[in-house]
């Protein structure tokens, strides 16, 4: 099994590409695929055939799937793009830490 840096849910920036330094939210990870989907970037236009009489067919803006290396995490505390590091607590529970100088903030 493969493994992603980010998860659902998490505010990313973009690195590269046609949306380079833009914000957006993780909507789904595909693990396997080492790939993204950010809310409102890397829209792609879709064909869309109607399926049935009632359904309108056109062209549909889409969220396209992204690889996941072209991303980096944003800090939910210093708001700014972080490499994530992994830290165990007295618990035994592992979580995700911002390796910003100063910042140390756990999401």
């Amino acid at each position: 099994m493969n493994k992603v840096h980010v998860k659902t849910g998490d505010t990313v920036v973009i690195l590269s590409g046609k949306d380079k330094g833009k914000q957006g939210k993780v909507l789904q990870v595909a693990p396997k695929e080492g790939k993204v989907i950010v809310e409102g970037l890397n829209v792609a236009r879709k064909h869309v055939k109607p399926r049935n009489a009632q359904q309108q067919g056109g062209i549909v803006d889409a969220e396209a799937a992204m690889y996941a290396s072209k991303v980096m995490a944003v800090c939910p505390k210093c708001g700014k793009p972080t490499r994530v590091a992994h830290k165990f607590l007295e618990d035994g529970t592992k979580v995700r830490v911002c390796k910003n100088a100063g910042c140390g903030e756990e999401f």
